[in-house]
């Protein structure tokens, strides 16, 4: 695959897994995840710094592996999340797609994003930047690390992985 053939493969990865996160589609949105997939979002210990331990600092979301985002998706799946009742409508859009390759079939993905949400008649907007480590697959990609800086400096509803 050449290189324009390889950003265009992994923007269209990125775009389906945004909407079918959108679309609520949890079987297919876990399937995008390696087993082992590490999900973060730091906290910010400083104006400009935020965390980087997940396992020695304070964090958002921290989850080891994709046993993490399956248990979340269960609660929401059977009413057990008061936090997510009713769920919002979600709009995920990612730009300023980077890709670096680090070769033997892993990729180090850089981009922008933001999420319009809406709950209760109130609509919102959280935004940042994400990197990921991606597995290239012989039927495309798998997410072996998703981390998520949100710059929003102000949250106005409980964070959860689909506002990001």
């Amino acid at each position: 695959m050449n290189t324009l053939e390889l950003q265009h493969a992994v923007e269209q990865f990125l775009y389906a897994q945004a909407e079918l996160c959108d679309r609520q589609q949890w079987d297919e949105y876990l399937a995008c995840f390696d087993p082992t997939a590490e999900f973060h979002v730091p906290q910010w210990d400083s104006e400009h710094v935020a965390s980087t331990d997940p396992k020695r600092e304070m964090s958002m979301i921290y989850y080891a592996t994709r046993g993490g985002l399956e248990d979340r998706i269960f609660r929401l799946r059977t009413g057990k999340s008061a936090a997510s009742q009713p769920m919002p409508r979600t709009l995920h859009q990612i730009s300023n797609v980077r890709i670096q390759d680090r070769g033997q079939g892993l990729l180090q993905v850089g981009a922008k994003w933001n999420t319009h949400y809406t709950r209760h008649g109130q609509a919102d907007c959280y935004f940042g930047e994400v990197s990921y480590e991606l597995r290239q697959l012989d039927a495309g990609f798998s997410i072996l690390r998703k981390h998520v800086l949100l710059l929003n400096d102000r949250i106005n509803a409980v964070l959860d992985f689909y506002h990001l």
